[in-house]
């Protein structure tokens, strides 16, 4: 009768853990989702042409441009895996580092570093125009192109392909090459008949994992694409804000959450098989040898630095370069040093009563990626309790709370609109919905930590006299303090470069960094581009330092285990 007792009691206190998580889950996930899909079950809206020939081109383009840019970031991907993982040379730790900062940036900040390099108002094309103003290729845009949108996809997707296929490739026994050189087979049927048999599901996990993420891709389209190329994601943004039309963008919504998961399954069944054919490392990175390989490593090496840095520099730069060109009879560019475009964040130049300095948006951002923090910890810390020593219950549990990440920010926005009405009018709604994809990182960075404390220290502490608290001071906190430190810096650069909920439920008087951003580049004129610039770089510089705080984490919890 005691153990049952006792194991009702334990039961109740695990339910207790899960209540706040579920709750806040529940009340702004899974209800304004029910929200959704009541909108989407309408007769009328599966029954409506218009709403068909929309949802067929929508998820038409969707899958188009995904396609071709995953295809070309395997084709930048591939040979950079090969370079990183076969072979050693000089600055090959910086260049890895390099390639791996785009994917943790924000969109709208990859955005705006494209457009300050090849942008109308861009470096190449502005001095372009003044050193060559008869070549016909300075007229050619590259904003609002297709070619815009993929450039972009490939540069933040890249590090995937790295990651994923470079570590697979380190990992091959290098006798299986031997033996096969040995029997008579060339480096082409090598790669053909060995290497890439065995690759296969690394590959497939990479091809899965781009292709969701470009599938998914919001920001970068809306802002260097535009919305004539409308994805099923900028199709929703326009049904729900721009040309109203909510049972359309709900329909658009559950499609896209549909295609999200099978991606998502196929996924971690295909991340499955690359775990289980995981072999202890083999050491074959080695210098270069014959011509051939040196060309190779030459050759990428300058397009791999030349690709990511240009675009990261020149948002910088940019921000503190006066230039603007006349292209008239005399063509002729401006140029110079200039903090100007600083010094005007903090202007209302037009004397407005509705307007908001860019200083206080970066303030809001500031201020609601603090409240994300303090809330994802809070909901985070009982839920990763309680997966340290996951039950039944806690297996059950477990997925629910990876849903938000298998839906898209501008459904979750939607969801808001549907769900609260006028009451979204609150800034308070906007650190909820960061929290709501800041969650599941918080929680899977705390679970492992909370599971390695051992628990005979607890009880040695708890044996010499210490109580809950106190065992809590002194064993579980030191522990614990550094992945703490990483949660909340995962929690708070989530939550300033979130663009795609935020742009549905912001109201004009709260807008974050990212928002900011968005609207200086949709405005005519240089101080507005060179604002977007200077606000883009301050974005850029708080996200590499809180990527860089969190792998400076990462390595000291490494060393200590």
């Amino acid at each position: 009768m005691t153990a049952v007792k006792k194991d009702f009691n334990l039961s109740k206190h695990r339910l207790l853990l899960w209540a706040p998580a579920v709750f806040f889950l529940f009340t702004f996930f899974f209800f304004p989702l029910f929200k959704i899909l009541a909108l989407t079950f309408n007769l009328e809206t599966f029954t409506n042409l218009n709403n068909l020939r929309i949802t067929y081109h929508a998820l038409l383009f969707t899958f188009y441009q995904a396609t071709l840019s995953t295809l070309l970031t395997f084709a930048l991907g591939l040979p950079a895996a090969i370079l990183f993982s076969k072979f050693n040379f000089y600055g090959k730790p910086l260049l890895r580092a390099l390639t791996a900062v785009p994917f943790m940036l924000p969109t709208v900040v990859v955005a705006a570093a494209f457009n300050s390099l090849l942008g109308t108002r861009g470096i190449i094309p502005t001095l372009s125009s003044f050193l060559f103003p008869q070549l016909p290729i300075i007229n050619y845009q590259f904003q609002g192109t297709l070619t815009a949108i993929l450039v972009a996809h490939t540069f933040y997707n890249t590090s995937i392909v790295i990651r994923i296929v470079g570590n697979a490739i380190s990992r091959l026994d290098p006798k299986l090459e031997a033996s096969a050189r040995v029997l008579g087979a060339d480096t082409f049927h090598v790669w053909k008949d060995v290497i890439l048999l065995i690759l296969r599901p690394s590959l497939l996990a990479a091809a899965l994992l781009v292709f969701m993420f470009d599938f998914t891709s919001f920001g970068v389209i809306l802002l260097l694409g535009g919305s004539q190329f409308a994805t099923l994601e900028v199709e929703i943004y326009i049904r729900a804000l721009q040309l109203p039309d909510l049972n359309l963008a709900a329909l658009l919504s559950v499609i896209q959450l549909v295609f999200t998961l099978i991606f998502s399954i196929l996924y971690s069944r295909t991340i499955n098989q690359v775990s289980t054919q995981t072999t202890p490392r083999f050491s074959q990175a080695r210098a270069p040898k014959t011509i051939r390989e040196r060309v190779f490593v030459i050759t990428f090496y300058s397009l791999l630095s030349i690709f990511f840095l240009l675009p990261l520099i020149s948002l910088p730069i940019r921000s503190l370069t006066r230039l603007e060109a006349d292209r008239g009879q005399r063509a002729e560019v401006q140029y110079g040093f200039t903090t100007d475009y600083y010094e005007e964040l903090f202007i209302n130049r037009r004397g407005s009563l509705f307007y908001v300095p860019p200083v206080q948006a970066a303030a809001n951002s500031l201020g609601f990626a603090g409240i994300t923090v303090i809330l994802s910890l809070a909901l985070g810390y009982p839920a990763a309790y309680a997966l340290a020593k996951p039950t039944r219950l806690e297996k059950i549990l477990d997925p629910f709370l990876m849903l938000p990440l298998g839906a898209s920010a501008v459904m979750m926005g939607l969801g808001f609109i549907l769900s609260f009405g006028r009451l979204i009018a609150s800034p308070f709604f906007i650190p909820i919905a960061h929290t709501l994809i800041a969650l599941p990182f918080v929680i899977r960075t705390l679970q492992p930590a909370l599971a390695s404390i051992p628990e005979r220290l607890r009880q040695a502490a708890s044996t010499l006299g210490a109580s809950p608290l106190r065992v809590w001071q002194t064993v579980d906190f030191p522990i614990l303090s550094r992945a703490t430190l990483s949660a909340a810096t995962f929690a708070f650069t989530v939550s300033l470069g979130e663009f795609g909920a935020t742009l549905l439920i912001t109201r004009p008087e709260y807008p974050t960094i990212p928002i900011a951003i968005s609207r200086f580049l949709s405005q005519p004129g240089g101080l507005n581009y060179g604002q977007a610039m200077a606000m883009a770089t301050v974005l850029m510089l708080l996200t590499t330092l809180s990527i860089l705080l969190i792998e400076k984490l990462r390595f000291n919890n490494a060393g200590e285990l």
